[in-house]
């Protein structure tokens, strides 16, 4: 059994840190996350370095059955294949 937690920016996921008995993984989704990341600042034109800062959240920890590496691999899966998901949320209006 490992617990895991998503550490995002604004509700955009970057990486997956998961931790069971004999070790803590840390995984970065690909590339096009922290693209969006910067995208999304941009336009809503953060540019101050804490406000920027400010806007990282690590999300709840939750558990899953397996190793801290197979649980951090499967739940980078998962984000990596709701993408398109994450850019509707990320340009979303209020």
């Amino acid at each position: 059994m490992a617990t895991y937690q998503v550490i995002a920016w604004k509700d955009v996921p970057a990486m997956v840190e998961a931790r069971d008995e004999t070790e803590t993984v840390t995984r970065q989704l690909s590339d096009r996350f922290q693209q969006l990341i910067d995208s999304v600042a941009m336009q809503l034109g953060i540019q101050d370095q804490d406000a920027y800062l400010e806007l990282w959240d690590r999300g709840q920890r939750q558990e899953r059955s397996g190793s801290a590496a197979e649980v951090a691999d499967s739940v980078v899966a998962e984000l990596e294949a709701r993408f398109p998901e994450f850019i509707g949320r990320a340009f979303r209006r209020p």
